[in-house]
């Protein structure tokens, strides 16, 4: 039987499936807050523009507000995080390291990497057998260039290198928190062994598996969300998504006003209200597929980091502002922490919502934020129609 969905009901089930109506924890935040919200999203994507703080810290001050800022570094030193090419770079859980072996196993179709073995055989092992000798290494420890660098994507062989033994799982890395650099070693020493002896599934047992998890995080979802979720590709998904709905383990769906059919997690609550204040990175799992943005919010977002800044509409570095169920304003923030300021460049309402409410929501979340990131205060600069009702909405929430 097929589940059918008004558009905002879709929109309360997917971000219940995100964590948002979880209250946010009241005292200590520790690693079963983090375990939480992982449960709730399973996977964290990273980027390293630090311009506010790096985006994989953001899901979590989303979901759980303010946090110690070593919750994921943590988890990862203990072995219950790994990073690897999931959706984009993305912190794991350690208990999923079994459903990504059959992409590990794969032929790796990486112009560059066929170039470095053609030009350089036995190189890549050498270079394993470097990492298994002295490692952990970086990159810079298998410096080859000679000359300037070329342009960002000009990596050196022994990045080369790294990079397909990581994208193989003969080795796996970590960050280092001065650079933010990888440091590769060796898998094994890595990856908790208990980990290592799971057995790894099928591929195709193990791309059913990644469609059901993403089902559970999305709550509803049509197949692009499903499989852009853990970047599967369409073709090969499509008849194991038949099995499932035949297995039980998705129902299927019609969400007003979507094109495509969709499928619905069969344990995704259906809350009748969702009462959430969060600001999201741009790689959060709520908007980072943005056709669904679109589709569930009526939000069109962009990333505008890439685009010169004469042809910017917005800023740098915008992050959507959920409030409720709704995305109702975008926000350019950027961390000027010689200054002990968190800057506000521009504040965009969408169109239609109340903008007194919107600012004073925002100048709460701002100034948490703020408290967060060791930040004096909040400066609202003059860009965008929310600008002044959010500028005289923080210099309020400062007097109170």
């Amino acid at each position: 039987m097929t589940v059918e969905l008004s558009l905002a009901q879709a929109r309360r089930i997917a971000l219940a499936a995100q964590g948002f109506t979880d209250p946010r924890p009241t005292g200590r935040v520790d690693r079963r807050h983090l375990r939480r919200v992982l449960d709730r999203i399973g996977i964290i994507q990273i980027d390293s523009v630090n311009v506010l703080v790096r985006s994989q810290e953001l899901p979590l001050f989303a979901r759980l507000g303010p946090h110690p800022r070593s919750l994921i570094p943590d988890a990862t030193a203990d072995g219950e995080l790994f990073e690897y090419w999931v959706h984009e770079a993305t912190h794991v859980p350690t208990e999923h390291y079994h459903l990504h072996r059959w992409h590990m196993a794969r032929d790796h179709k990486w112009g560059r990497y066929f170039q470095v073995r053609e030009r350089r055989p036995g190189y890549i092992e050498e270079v394993l057998q470097r990492v298994a000798d002295e490692g952990p290494l970086a990159a810079g420890d298998l410096e080859q260039r000679v000359g300037k660098k070329g342009t960002w994507w000009d990596w050196d062989d022994g990045k080369v290198a790294l990079e397909h033994l990581f994208w193989s799982g003969q080795i796996s890395a970590r960050r280092r928190p001065s650079d933010f650099a990888r440091i590769y070693d060796l898998t094994e020493r890595v990856i908790p062994a208990h980990v290592l002896a799971r057995p790894a599934p099928s591929e195709t047992e193990a791309r059913k598996e990644l469609l059901v998890l993403a089902a559970r995080h999305h709550g509803v979802g049509t197949m692009d969300d499903l499989t852009d979720y853990h970047r599967q590709k369409n073709a090969p998904c499509k008849p194991l998504l038949a099995e499932l709905v035949e297995e039980g383990r998705l129902l299927p769906a019609r969400v007003e006003g979507w094109d495509k059919p969709a499928f619905v997690h069969p344990d995704a609550a259906r809350p009748r209200r969702v009462a959430a204040r969060a600001l999201l990175s741009p790689f959060d799992p709520v908007v980072w597929h943005r056709d669904r943005a679109l589709r569930l919010f009526g939000f069109h977002y962009r990333i505008e980091i890439y685009v010169p800044q004469p042809k910017r509409q917005y800023g740098y570095y915008v992050l959507p502002f959920l409030l409720g169920d709704q995305l109702v304003a975008r926000v350019d923030l950027k961390a000027d922490r010689a200054a002990g300021s968190l800057l506000v460049p521009g504040a965009f309402g969408e169109l239609g919502v109340p903008t007194a409410e919107v600012a004073d929501a925002l100048a709460a979340e701002l100034a948490s934020m703020a408290g967060w990131l060791g930040l004096q205060r909040v400066v609202v600069g003059g860009r965008g129609d929310l600008a002044a009702p959010l500028g005289r909405a923080v210099a309020q929430y400062a007097r109170s």
